[in-house]
């Protein structure tokens, strides 16, 4: 009789660094549970505009079912380019600079991928989104986390950025506006940052997925700034402003060379995005900025709603400016994110994200998304404040 063997002696050893999305486990609780308001999950409330539906709905009537280009469709991408010229006044050649994707995730991973060598360092500014650490785990590269505070609206200053960055430095992760905080930065902040970068000549990995959902001021796109463009893998995607999340479709913008490794790592594992999202995506650009605005006005009323309420329960709330996420502190409370987090969930069905999952500057945060109805919204404040007047 041959003897058995134990599977996980094979697991690679990075994987055994990486934990389990602590976004992923509360929302497998939402999906089993009864009565919950979920202030958790990043992901808008609304369904894809039907006209977005429709043509995908034509599409596959009209048997548009087959692969396409590797970068994708020419269409798409010279839509995209468009788009950015006419937006932030940055070109790129939709032949060679433009890679559509399988969602940012696919787009971060393949953009970590493409530039880092084993050993090369990767900052990350937390509080950040759960993928990026480990994705620079996956490539081989070694994450160097670097915190925000509140007292400074979780904006990364230069000092900052200055003091961790060592001869193996290769490039820096940011993401504005920001996933969990809902922070943004302005032009002369980014500009601040660009100079660091060109002093230590850097990439930087730019992840613009929120760019749409900006209330006060405008968003600057990082590769518009002076000498930023090839220094620059810009990312974004449909999912939050079109509501497109499960069509799984974005994009990457960079310098040819990048892009092109980029799209060998696509190429040999994804092979292109589906077709009929990029269908989608293309009448979503074409005919979706009247529901994108519509989505826009409502956020910022909800966002009023839900820091106006949680800052009279006593959860000091900084403004958010963009994303739609609060980031309130319950460090008066003494207890943990994860803590508090699961004690409100089982007291009073309300789904918060603990702040640590995104990086030890979060503990003492939770995140609260307010891609939720207004009804919900207040339902959960007073459940919320319900919880923390027992404690």
């Amino acid at each position: 009789m041959r003897p058995q063997c134990d599977p996980s002696c094979f697991v690679a050893d990075h994987l055994k660094k990486v934990p389990p999305s602590g976004i992923r486990r509360f929302f497998d609780i939402v999906c089993e549970a009864d009565d919950v308001i979920s202030l958790g999950v990043g992901e808008p409330d609304y369904i894809t505009p039907w006209h977005i539906r429709e043509s995908c709905i034509h599409s596959i009537e009209q048997g548009e079912t087959s692969y396409t280009s590797n970068y994708g469709l020419l269409e798409l991408r010279e839509q995209i380019s468009e788009l950015f010229s006419k937006k932030y006044n940055v070109e790129y050649n939709p032949e060679s600079e433009v890679l559509v994707t399988t969602g940012v995730s696919e787009a971060l991973d393949i953009a970590i991928r493409a530039i880092v060598n084993p050993g090369d360092e990767v900052i990350v500014v937390q509080p950040s989104y759960v993928a990026y650490v480990p994705s620079i785990i996956f490539a081989g590269g070694v994450p160097v986390t670097v915190s925000t505070k509140m007292s400074n609206n979780f904006k990364i200053t230069p000092e900052e950025l200055k003091n961790v960055i060592t001869e193996n430095t290769k490039a820096v992760v940011l993401n504005y506006p920001n996933n969990p905080t809902g922070a943004t930065m302005d032009k002369a902040d980014l500009e601040a940052i660009a100079d660091v970068v060109v002093d230590n000549d850097l990439m930087v990995i730019s992840d613009e997925v929120y760019d749409c959902l900006t209330y006060e001021g405008e968003h600057t796109c990082f590769s518009s700034l002076e000498g930023m463009r090839n220094r620059t893998i810009l990312l974004n995607g449909f999912s939050k402003s079109y509501a497109m999340t499960g069509f799984r479709i974005a994009y990457a913008l960079g310098d040819s060379e990048i892009i092109n490794s980029m799209m060998l790592i696509h190429q040999y594992t994804m092979l292109c995005a589906p077709i009929v999202a990029q269908l989608g995506a293309m009448e979503a650009l074409r005919n979706g900025n009247d529901e994108l605005d519509k989505m826009i006005r409502e956020y910022d009323r909800r966002r009023n709603l839900i820091v106006d309420g949680l800052n009279r329960i006593g959860l000091e709330c900084f403004e958010p400016k963009g994303a739609f996420y609060a980031f309130p502190s319950i460090q008066s409370t003494g207890m943990t994110s994860s803590e508090f987090a699961e004690n409100l969930l089982d007291d009073q069905k309300v789904v918060t994200i603990p702040g640590d999952v995104f990086g030890e500057a979060g503990q003492g945060f939770l995140r609260c998304s307010y891609a939720a109805s207004k009804d919900e919204i207040q339902e959960a404040l007073e459940r919320i404040e319900t919880f923390v007047n027992k404690t």
